[in-house]
């Protein structure tokens, strides 16, 4: 089977190096950027299954290339920056971000949520998540195309992320049933639920703004308060 390639991007190149180092002991392939120009050039030249970037570089920093990742690819993007405080991690997952971990960082933690988002990234549309007949959810004007991966909206294409994804085929599959925010975090992270309102708030705001006319008055992604989220019945 061939190898997973990660990308790793930081202007710290020990960094960098220790990162690519302890990846490849797990078994991946790697690639070194050291700003976000570089990085953005990378991805055009190779297959990239997953990236782990800094947010402060020089010539483009991780925030800025991540929006210009966004407008094509959907791969799966873990921010790593010094930055702790909870307004700054929102600010990235709101860009698109999939997860974001603050330096410094166990190893073991890192080495777990990049196999949480590889896993999910390399499942989605698989043959064990299909049934006989049931490749597309049809809900309204939206159509989740689980053997192409693809969402539209009144015919037209919208693309999500890998974590997005996983949300509306999740909400989807079961239309009207309200999922609290750890629920929904434990199906589609794979990971144990522990203060993640913030998190699962960012990305649904992200879809309302993909697949809803208006987003601030949603028809089909609602929230019923104090309880949770759900795809509403059209």
């Amino acid at each position: 089977m061939k190898k997973q390639t990660i990308l790793v991007v930081d202007d710290d190149r020990e960094i960098v190096r220790a990162i690519s180092k302890l990846l490849e002991l797990e078994g991946y392939e790697t690639l070194k950027a050291y700003d976000g120009l570089e990085a953005l050039d990378i991805i055009v030249e190779h297959a990239v299954h997953l990236i782990i970037m800094d947010v402060m570089m020089p010539k483009l920093n991780g925030l800025s290339a991540l929006m210009k990742i966004r407008e094509t690819k959907n791969i799966p993007v873990i921010i790593l920056s010094a930055k702790t405080e909870e307004s700054d991690k929102i600010i990235g997952l709101s860009m698109g971000a999939d997860d974001y971990v603050s330096k410094p960082f166990s190893t073991e933690e890192l080495v777990a949520r990049v196999k949480a988002q590889l896993r999910r990234y390399m499942t989605l549309g698989s043959a064990k998540d299909m049934e006989p007949g049931s490749e597309e959810i049809h809900l309204g004007d939206l159509v989740l195309n689980k053997d192409q991966k693809q969402m539209y909206v009144t015919g037209d294409e919208v693309r999500l992320t890998a974590t997005e994804y996983k949300i509306v085929e999740l909400l989807m599959s079961y239309p009207g049933r309200v999922f609290s925010a750890e629920e929904i975090y434990s199906r589609v992270w794979n990971e144990d639920a522990y203060a993640v309102e913030n998190t699962v708030m960012v990305h649904i705001r992200r879809i309302r703004e993909k697949i809803e006319i208006d987003p601030k008055n949603p028809k089909y992604l609602k929230v019923v308060w104090g309880i949770g989220y759900k795809m509403e019945k059209v």
